[in-house]
């Protein structure tokens, strides 16, 4: 006997009584079989509803063949009726992001000529595949039409046409339907034909935002929040912005303007600090010029610094250079010795310094986990 879908008669039925007709121990829990059911078993893109069932905890609800069986965390009696209780936070926002999936992909596959060929609406986010190249300018043109029909509270309709009537329905689907075939509508931004549940008015949708386009296979793939999701999302944003306003002393919606301000600024801060960077390693290798071997230990810089200097002095020194720049445990390491075949050494180096690097062509970087002393020591050995 097919399971009785109390959430196609009402999708906002949050509480419902059933028999129990069949409860039998499986590897992810106890498969419950009821009469008739509120919980929406995942299906078409759509998780599954989760809840409280007689008691127990549902974990997951799966259709087969009309069936409709939860898995719960604990067994009920054959034969009696049990309460059951979705979590209603949960159906909700699965309503929110699935209605705001069928209003926007209307629009753009009407716009656009194209088809819906990949929906998956995750914890985070709602993934939409589209099979055509969809600029992100008009991603955004069709975000504000939907988000104001939305905003107009357009009734959602379901419809079970006949055999004849689909065949004149103007719907989308990715392929011919035979049978009963669910039609859900709202009207004026999308015809589709679906098994999942939806609000009864558009405006309890709230509103959609797109996060992202990125090209996918023949077309496009799209990030999408609907609902409490995208208010979230967008009421975090707001946050950074404050305090990210604040710390630059500007209004939030002047942060980008202070940011690209600040990056010139530090743009030209690192132009000056690499000037006098090298004026420094310049004057430096002057010290050791025909020095022959040199060993280099400096305050923590970057990979990058240590290899300039390292190269300054080695070019200057006539022997091999070691620059180490850090602190005890934490060093950045550069060896040039021009002319030389130095990876040997520098094998030796990282065995006796707890060190991890290497290069060729008398050139070696890398870091080591040692301290001053067993780095002087190893190369006064």
């Amino acid at each position: 006997m097919e399971t009785i879908k109390l959430y196609y008669e009402d999708a906002f039925l949050r509480k419902f009584e059933g028999v129990v007709l069949s409860c039998e121990a499986g590897k992810k829990g106890w498969a419950v079989v009821l009469d008739r059911t509120a919980f929406y078993p995942e299906g078409g893109g759509q998780p599954a509803d989760h809840g409280v069932l007689g008691g127990v905890t549902v974990l997951d609800v799966h259709e087969k063949d009309g069936v409709i069986t939860h898995t719960c965390d604990g067994p009920l009696p054959a034969g009696e009726t049990v309460a059951g209780e979705l979590d209603w936070d949960r159906r909700f926002d699965h309503m929110q992001q699935h209605s705001g999936e069928h209003i926007v992909s209307g629009m753009l596959c009407q716009a656009f000529r194209c088809d819906n060929v990949g929906f998956h609406l995750g914890a985070d986010t709602v993934i939409i595949d589209y099979n055509a190249d969809i600029p992100w300018e008009s991603v955004l043109e069709i975000e504000a039409r939907a988000n104001r029909y939305i905003w107009e509270d357009h009734p959602f309709r379901v419809l079970w046409p006949t055999a004849e009537e689909l065949k004149d329905l103007p719907y989308r689907s990715k392929k011919e339907l035979t049978g009963a075939v669910r039609i859900a509508s709202f009207p004026g931004a999308d015809m589709c034909a679906c098994c999942g549940t939806h609000v009864a008015h558009s405006g309890q949708v709230g509103l959609v935002k797109f996060l992202s386009c990125q090209k996918f296979r023949d077309g496009v793939r799209l990030e999408l929040l609907c609902g409490k999701r995208a208010f979230d999302y967008l009421s975090r944003c707001w946050a950074e912005s404050v305090r990210t306003g604040q710390a630059l002393s500007v209004k939030p919606q002047d942060t980008f303007a202070a940011v690209d301000r600040l990056q010139r600024d530090l743009g030209e801060l690192r132009a000056r600090c690499a000037a006098l960077e090298e004026e420094s390693f310049a004057r430096t290798a002057q010290e050791y010029r025909g020095r022959g071997d040199v060993l280099l230990i400096r305050e923590p810089m970057s990979s990058d610094a240590v290899r300039k200097l390292c190269d300054a002095v080695s070019a200057a020194c006539g022997g091999r250079c070691a620059v180490f720049a850090g602190e005890p445990g934490a060093y950045k390491y550069a060896v040039i010795h021009p002319g030389h075949d130095i990876r040997d050494f520098i094998k030796a180096l990282n065995a006796a310094l707890r060190g991890r690097g290497g290069g060729r062509d008398g050139f070696a970087q890398g870091s080591a986990q040692a301290d001053e002393g067993e780095i002087r020591a190893f190369f006064g050995a």
